[in-house]
């Protein structure tokens, strides 16, 4: 049982909605259902990075999924499922794509839990059967164009024998008709449809994997849909749109429009912080492939780290320099096992080098008082000129190994400097595999380095093999780092004018944008 979750004297199941694919399109109560969960049986169309929340941590998941024409995984078996974990006080989340209601057979899992006097809830969720059309700009309804639409399944259930659904009278009865699970039935349905009377010229989309960053689209007319789905290859799952609305993709299309959409991006920062830069990169459309390449090793020396509190507390320094969001943290963790909090500050200025490392100082109770224009240790000395005088004293609490210019510009200025080194970022013991085989078999089309540290240590992974790069885009958050991926005989494409997440972000949106 997951830890902090009290036993239940009889277990329940929540059928639970996870939305088309998007994460993000899983509904609030949905969310709060998978937190509770203490186990989760999943299927196919769910996404794996919802599966990688962090508030799921401790849950046992079950892959029950099913591939059309596999047969694994039968429907009676999931039942038996559910019902054994929740006989056993457990709280079982049956997460199913798009809604358990629609076309998810969630309806005869509660009829089995029901028969066997399981307690269960439903939350639905948002169906692919009008959410994937809307990712491909196209509207099941539209004033003037269609007021009714009809959601039909492609894949009936074989043991009824033959087909009731009567697709000659279905064929004019409503504007639009989405198909779902329709795939190999696709031929079928066309000539139906026509010798119902629908007009062979209505527009037709078939949209596969929608709502995510594999997300393709392919148009026609009941004419010609057939041929063109054929010639693009397309496989399940796929949803069809049969109608006049699927014409307004034409000026409605938005998801597959970004300039990212569909990238495979490799991000090279630590797991912990990687999450902003794969959320930023989600949403132009990229496709976030995390393969950590630095890991935060603490590294303080013990003397020298109490000899810079006992300063810092005494008043001794005017001013304290952070260059990273980690020396913040890790800087704050120590003071926090000496009993001191951001008083300790009290006679001492705060500078930051960007952003981020304000914001990680803001967070504990601290406002930097300078941070540079440009986000490098030049531009923290430059910063810092006006309000240094010779004697000032200065502490800088930072990673092992960091460049000397900051020490040396700071000195050059007057001042008295107390290095501490609090951490080191080193190569990672262990990394996902699939990312460091998909990176080196070329599968990768962007790689992203924040620091020169996620450079030379990716290039340690690689065994000094950096050839395997030549024909990704290399996408740099600055010029220090830049010129760190050109030394290991990297080809730079994008350097950030701004030196933050958001702002290589915005780099690698304009060039990719540009080249297009």
């Amino acid at each position: 049982m997951t830890a902090g979750k009290p036993r239940l004297p009889v277990g329940k199941v929540w059928l639970v909605g996870a939305g088309p694919g998007d994460p993000g399109l899983i509904t609030v109560a949905g969310l709060e259902r998978l937190r509770e969960a203490d186990v989760i049986v999943y299927d196919r169309l769910v996404s794996p990075r919802l599966l990688e929340h962090p508030d799921l941590v401790g849950a046992e998941l079950i892959y029950m999924g099913k591939v059309a024409g596999e047969g694994q995984h039968d429907q009676s078996k999931i039942n038996d499922l559910l019902i054994e974990k929740a006989r056993l006080g457990k709280r079982v989340v049956r997460l199913k794509g798009g809604d358990p209601f629609v076309f998810g057979r969630g309806g005869e899992e509660a009829e089995a839990l029901r028969a066997a006097g399981v307690p269960f809830a439903v939350v639905p969720g948002v169906t692919s059967a009008t959410a994937v059309p809307a990712y491909a700009g196209i509207p099941v309804t539209h004033r003037g164009v269609a007021t009714t639409f009809a959601v039909i399944t492609g894949h009936e259930d074989p043991d009824k024998g033959d087909p009731v659904i009567d697709w000659e009278r279905l064929a004019t009865a409503v504007d639009t008709l989405v198909l779902l699970m329709g795939m190999k039935t696709l031929p079928e349905t066309v000539d139906r449809l026509i010798a119902g009377g629908r007009s062979s010229q209505t527009p037709v989309a078939v949209i596969r994997w929608g709502t995510t960053p594999d997300q393709l689209t392919v148009t026609g007319t009941l004419a010609d849909i057939v041929q063109r789905v054929r010639a693009a290859k397309l496989q399940p799952p796929a949803i069809t749109v049969i109608g006049e609305v699927v014409r307004l993709r034409e000026t409605l299309a938005w998801f597959e429009d970004r300039p990212l959409f569909g990238k495979r991006v490799l991000i090279t920062r630590t797991r912990r912080q990687a999450s902003t830069l794969a959320r930023l990169l989600a949403d132009e459309g990229a496709v976030p492939i995390e393969l950590p390449a630095i890991e935060i090793e603490p590294a303080a020396d013990e003397a020298a780290t109490e000899a810079a509190l006992d300063g810092l507390r005494a008043g001794v320094y005017g001013w304290v320099v952070f260059t990273s969001a980690n020396a913040v943290e890790l800087f704050f963790g120590l003071m926090r096992e000496r009993g001191l909090d951001a008083r300790a500050f009290a006679g001492a200025k705060a500078a930051a080098i960007g952003p981020a490392t304000a914001d990680a100082l803001a967070e504990r109770g601290i406002i930097a008082d300078v941070v540079p224009e440009e986000y490098v240790a030049e531009g923290v000395v430059e910063a810092l000129r006006p309000h240094l005088r010779p004697g000032d004293h200065v502490l800088v609490p930072r990673a092992e190994g960091a460049r000397p210019e900051l020490i040396e510009g700071l000195c050059a200025l007057g001042a008295e400097v107390d290095e501490v080194t609090l951490y080191r970022a080193a190569v990672p013991k262990v990394v996902p595999a699939e990312a460091l085989s998909l990176l080196r078999d070329g599968g990768v089309d962007i790689v992203t380095f924040t620091s020169s540290s996620t450079v030379r240590n990716l290039a340690a992974l690689l065994n000094g093999d950096v050839e395997c790069l030549g024909k990704t885009l290399v996408a740099c958050i600055g010029p220090i780092t830049a010129d760190t991926a050109r030394e290991l005989g990297l080809r730079v494409d994008v350097v950030a004018s701004e030196h933050t997440v958001p702002g290589l972000v915005a780099a690698m949106r304009e060039h990719v944008g540009a080249a297009e």
